[in-house]
């Protein structure tokens, strides 16, 4: 990207959170390397889970129950079925812009990038996409007042992009998303794209995924529901190391009641950020790096059982 006019030499010196003054150097093959396999790991992942989209709400998916998957799968889904993709094609909406205009991009050239698509979208991001053409600006478009969906998944599923853009820079991703994130998104649903972006960053200096885990969540405030849902997920994989369905009902008895989205009103469907986080974090610590089994368990947790297993994918494909 040389528009971006960073100046990538044989390696590249990456910074940890503010938190460590520690740095590390990755050789720019191996830099390229995590890039691609993150892009790569994102669009393997929610081609797995994409027969299984919100058929299992309130509920996860049983032993018995084969989630298919064949060679060429990706393409076939590529081809027949495009809307499924909004994870990726969001994404890379954001970075056409930031290779066209820089870092310094302002806010209203990504908002106006994806609210003037082509393509299809849905919750948080259509809603922000009707605000923005109707006058109300970002981050307006994605505040509760304006935004019913706010709290929504949306952000958390498209975040891939800022930690992608920001290897072993979890503070820089972070910043990235203060710009990006609040076009669609406010509250826990912004937190949920924060949180991801940080743990794809630190995926570039970290195979570690109790690391990653927990070291990401310092980015986000400590009173917040979203840091206390994936933090009952953590302490609830100490008590339960090798039962993740326990640690799935912990989950739906204490977080699954809160729910924003309109669509999830006297419903089972829950889109909302923080408790399909706390199923990406239950895919990565009981799948303990294992790339096929973390995006099954992520899968099978229900709920949008596409966008968890990409953003699983994603991480451990960096």
């Amino acid at each position: 990207m040389n528009r971006l006019k960073i100046s990538i030499s044989a390696t590249l010196t990456l910074a940890l959170l503010c938190l460590s003054v520690q740095s590390q150097t990755l050789p720019l093959t191996m830099l390229k390397d995590k890039i691609k396999g993150g892009w790569a790991g994102q669009t393997i992942g929610v081609s797995f889970g994409s027969y299984t989209e919100f058929k299992y709400n309130g509920t996860f998916i049983q032993d018995e129950q084969t989630i298919p998957w064949e060679n060429g799968y990706v393409k076939k889904l590529m081809i027949e079925w495009p809307d499924l993709f909004d994870d990726i094609y969001m994404d890379l909406t954001f970075v056409d812009v930031l290779e066209k205009q820089g870092l310094d991009a302002p806010v209203d050239s990504f908002a106006n990038a994806f609210a003037r698509a082509p393509y299809s979208l849905w919750h948080a991001n259509q809603a922000a996409r009707y605000n923005i053409l109707n006058g109300i600006k970002a981050p307006a478009s994605g505040h509760w007042q304006n935004n019913p969906h706010s709290d929504d998944i949306d952000y958390q599923i498209e975040a891939d992009f800022a930690g992608l853009m920001n290897p072993g820079m979890p503070n820089s991703a972070s910043q990235m998303s203060d710009k990006v994130g609040h076009i669609m998104n406010y509250g826990d649903g912004w937190y949920g794209g924060v949180y991801i972006g940080a743990i794809y960053s630190l995926a570039f200096v970290s195979s570690d995924v109790s690391y990653l885990v927990n070291e990401a969540l310092k980015s986000i405030p400590q009173k917040s529901t979203f840091y206390q849902c994936i933090s009952d997920v953590i302490k609830w994989h100490k008590k339960y190391p090798n039962d993740w369905k326990q640690t799935w009902f912990e989950v739906q008895k204490k977080w699954s009641s809160e729910n924003g989205c309109p669509e999830g009103i006297f419903a089972p469907l829950n889109i909302d950020a923080k408790v399909n986080s706390a199923y990406v974090v239950i895919g990565l610590l009981y799948g303990k790096g294992d790339f096929a089994k973390s995006m099954e368990i992520a899968t099978r947790c229900g709920q949008d059982s596409d966008c968890n297993p990409s953003s699983v994918g994603g991480i451990l494909g960096t």
